[in-house]
């Protein structure tokens, strides 16, 4: 993975090759993370409880209310969450786990705060293609990210020639982006990884045209081809979206009856590619607490029994989450010392092979 300062050219290069002592090297590369498409993910799971068995999927079905259930003469479940569906069913259950995204109804229901803010920015993705298959072959794949004053453009790398585009910046910049041809919008994310960003800037305030401007910029403009992305070719049709970007976290994970996964716990900033990740650790550890649970003969939606998920997760998150928001902040700032400053250090962290091993296990979960 490549990752500079779009304002000083400062860089920090992450392989675990590189890392390593020379007598440790091997010719077989170890990635630093998978992309794997959500499609592939859904399918996987689906597939997964169908081996279970004992599971009931209600397919293109739409929630339309959280609330307490009620005690009649076959049974008690006035304490339990119970789910009206669109179509009139409804489903109690012993443990509600909210997995349904930032504005979650299952919190809502359980009468958890979430707190944070918005960054005044939107998140551009789209599907693209490029001219090769990277520098590095089918086998080698590299990431790239370049930080921008206005915010992160980030290209990460798919089977093939094809790449995801990932480019935070300010709300109007995303929607005249949207409003491009094809030809201009692969220009300008061209533009993003080899312009200055006084040149991107500018660009942005052309309705079109970007195509032409950004070709006759590239040839009085000086980067080395091997550490940026292979230049982009096409727009994968329909790709193109946006949405608003901001930092929440809920007061806690945990109710009675009731746990939060996901974005419904944490939203993050997208520059760290964190989001989905901190999701499934949600998922593994809360499936620990509820195995543990059962193994010991205890209620799986008891608050007390649901506490070891929340104890674990919430901390981990939460460190994260500001570490992830200083970032944004501080790579907000286009001029001053303070360009300076994290320059050095990005400079001197690429210099420091075993801070950068342990920055790569992190991204990697933990693991290498």
């Amino acid at each position: 993975m490549q990752v500079w300062d779009g304002v000083s050219g400062s860089r920090i290069a992450f392989d675990w090759q590189a890392n390593a002592e020379p007598s440790q090297r091997t010719s077989q590369q170890k990635p630093i993370a998978h992309m794997v498409e959500n499609l592939n993910l859904t399918s996987g799971l689906l597939g997964r409880l169908d081996e279970l068995g004992g599971t009931s999927i209600f397919d293109s079905s739409q929630v339309d209310e959280v609330f307490l259930g009620k005690e009649t003469e076959e049974i008690e479940i006035s304490s339990w969450p119970t789910v009206k569906l669109a179509d009139g069913r409804t489903l109690g259950a012993r443990l509600l786990i909210g997995a349904d995204g930032a504005n979650s109804s299952v919190r809502a229901f359980a009468g958890i705060g979430s707190r944070g803010w918005d960054y005044d920015r939107h998140g551009v993705v789209a599907t693209v293609r490029l001219s090769g298959n990277g520098w590095g072959g089918e086998d080698e794949k590299t990431a790239y990210q370049r930080f921008l004053p206005s915010g992160p453009v980030a290209l990460l790398p798919l089977p093939g020639n094809l790449a995801t585009l990932v480019w935070s910046t300010l709300p109007q910049y995303a929607a005249h982006l949207k409003t491009l041809s094809s030809e201009d919008f692969v220009a300008m994310v061209n533009a993003a990884f080899r312009l200055s960003p006084v040149d991107i800037a500018y660009l942005h305030t052309m309705p079109e045209g970007q195509s032409e401007e950004v070709d006759w910029r590239e040839k009085h403009t000086q980067f080395e081809l091997q550490v940026i992305p292979q230049q982009l070719m096409d727009l994968q049709k329909d790709t193109v979206a946006s949405f608003p970007l901001r930092m929440r976290h809920a007061d806690t994970y945990i109710g009675e009856r009731v746990a939060l996964v996901g974005d419904a716990a944490h939203t993050i900033h997208p520059l760290a590619g964190q989001g989905l990740n901190q999701g499934q650790g949600d998922v593994q550890s809360l499936i620990r607490t509820i195995t543990f649970a059962v193994e010991h003969g205890q209620d799986i939606g008891a608050q007390l029994s649901l506490e070891t998920y929340n104890s674990e997760r919430y901390s981990i998150n939460n460190r994260l989450l500001g570490v992830v928001d200083k970032l944004h902040k501080l790579y907000s700032v286009s001029s001053g010392p303070l360009v300076s400053i994290r320059s050095w250090g990005l400079s001197a962290v690429n210099a420091m092979g075993p801070l950068k091993e342990f920055f790569m296990k992190q991204a990697s979960g933990g693991r290498r």
